[in-house]
């Protein structure tokens, strides 16, 4: 019996799918010819009937034809009517003589009989004279009044052989659903049986695996990967826990970097911002209109760069840790004065204007990561926007969720760019082409709180030229909130 247990994976389905075929190989098999039989005799059922109602309908239209060519022939006795005469019995004959070939032995009598009738007129009608007087025509309608009653002897009897035939064909019929019943009956045990087997040497490794691969994708590499079945899927299964472990380590430098990196970063650049600052000031004398303008754009970049510091920082804790949200209570308003006021001398150099419409909104919710949320979608509007455009600012209540709409007038995310966007350190197309260049983890940033907060991020279309941010979260954390879940699985880029 070893062949029963084969130890490849191809070989354990090649032999599942081969257990499975059987029953359903005879199951087809068996319905397909008692379909096929079961059509047959409907097919000629149908032809039959429609074949004998064709025939006795012409039967009553030519004997009525018939009558009439005879009572002509009578009148005017000339071999114009005799042969019209002729051919209307010619044809009343050939129909019967259709109707003959499938007509049962009851109704072959009845045929008979009309023939013999109907040889019977044809003699009086052509061995008579014309104007033979009352009594020949009393006689010879007498006769066509009998011909007419046996056509409709015929017809009854054909009616009664298709109805038989039709019962016959139903019980046959339920002959056929009773057998293919019993014979799925038969076969459900067996499928059921083969298919837990197949489930249990094959359905817990490939579960195994499927529950591995999507925690990777959606980067929990905490868990070890341990998978139990055939030898290929074993191996399978080593692979992905020495990726598993090859992911941590890769996570481990890259987080280390960037604290690094940040933190070596932080001190030359508040040592920048705070000379900046002492030169706006005047401490070491007053500046003309031209050194503070150069000074106002060091001091603008220097905020620049210490915000982009602190979203590596923000995202090399929250990959590194995954530490929790600091909920609190508090209005949306004034975190988005904060924001604006943040970027007042970035807005004032890009001569940007601002389209701000948010409800005075009390938020349950973490409120340094909705203030960063805020300002890396700001400072994206701001990177992307005309000199003299416009940015759209917009928040409103939803049942128990905020809708925020961040938006500008510039040239809009790319269709090949918005699966990307929400990436770590992807820059897109359109960032290649601005004077200053960020890190490519504000998006990322963004998607990372939003999801914390459980809400989605959507990029929408329509509405305005540009790009067009719009979030939805629960107003209240500890109520609608599902902190914690995969930004992969809550992030949503389309056309709305």
């Amino acid at each position: 019996m070893q062949w029963l247990r084969p130890k490849s994976l191809s070989g354990l389905m090649l032999f599942g799918l081969g257990l499975l075929a059987l029953p359903l190989m005879f199951a087809i098999i068996t319905a397909a010819l008692q379909i096929r039989t079961l059509a047959t005799t409907g097919q000629k059922i149908v032809i039959a009937g429609v074949t004998s109602a064709r025939a006795s309908q012409q039967l009553f239209s030519q004997i009525a034809s018939l009558e009439r060519t005879a009572r002509l022939y009578d009148v005017l006795n000339d071999p114009e009517s005799r042969t019209l005469y002729e051919q209307e019995d010619q044809a009343l004959a050939s129909t019967r003589a259709k109707l003959y070939v499938n007509a049962t032995r009851a109704t072959r009598q009845t045929l008979m009989e009309l023939a013999r009738l109907q040889a019977d007129i044809r003699a009086s009608v052509l061995t008579t004279a014309a104007n033979n007087g009352a009594a020949e025509t009393a006689r010879l309608s007498k006769q066509f009044a009998t011909l007419y009653s046996l056509v409709d002897k015929v017809a009854d009897e054909s009616n009664q052989q298709i109805d038989a035939e039709v019962a016959s064909l139903q019980r046959q019929t339920d002959r056929a659903r009773t057998r293919l019943f019993l014979d799925a009956a038969g076969l459900l045990p067996i499928t059921m049986i083969e298919i837990i087997i197949l489930t249990l040497m094959v359905g817990r490794p490939l579960r195994q695996i499927d529950r591995a691969i999507d925690e990777i994708g959606h980067g929990s590499i905490s868990h070890p990967i341990s998978v139990k079945g055939p030898h290929d899927l074993k191996r399978l299964g080593a692979q992905l826990e020495w990726l598993r472990l090859r992911l941590v380590e890769v996570a481990q430098e890259r987080n280390r970097f960037l604290r690094h990196m940040s933190h070596e970063l932080k001190t030359p650049l508040a040592n920048i911002r705070e000379g900046t600052e002492l030169l706006m000031d005047g401490a070491v004398g007053e500046l003309d209109p031209a050194q503070r303008e150069v000074t106002a754009i060091l001091r603008e970049n220097g905020i620049k760069l210490q915000r982009m510091i602190e979203n590596l920082l923000s995202f090399s804790a929250w990959q590194t840790s995954s530490v929790g949200l600091e909920t609190s209570e508090f209005r949306l308003r004034p975190v988005v004065k904060q924001v604006l006021e943040n970027q007042q001398l970035t807005l004032l150099s890009q001569r940007v204007r601002l389209d701000v419409q948010v409800e005075d909104v009390t938020l349950v919710a973490d409120r340094s990561k909705i203030r960063l949320i805020l300002e890396n979608l700001v400072s994206n509007a701001v990177k992307y926007s005309p000199k003299g455009g416009t940015i759209h600012i917009k928040a409103a209540t939803s049942s128990s969720s905020l809708v925020m709409d961040v938006a500008d007038n510039g040239p809009g995310i790319p269709k090949e760019d918005r699966d990307h966007v929400f990436e770590a350190f992807y820059t897109g197309r359109a960032a290649k082409s601005t004077a200053v260049k960020g890190t490519g983890i504000g998006l990322s940033v963004v998607l990372e709180f939003v999801a914390a907060h459980g809400g989605t991020v959507q990029i929408m279309d329509g509405e305005y030229p540009g790009a067009h941010f719009r979030i939805r979260m629960p107003i209240n954390l500890a109520r609608g909130g599902r902190p914690g879940d995969s930004p992969q699985r809550r992030t949503q880029a389309h056309a709305a």
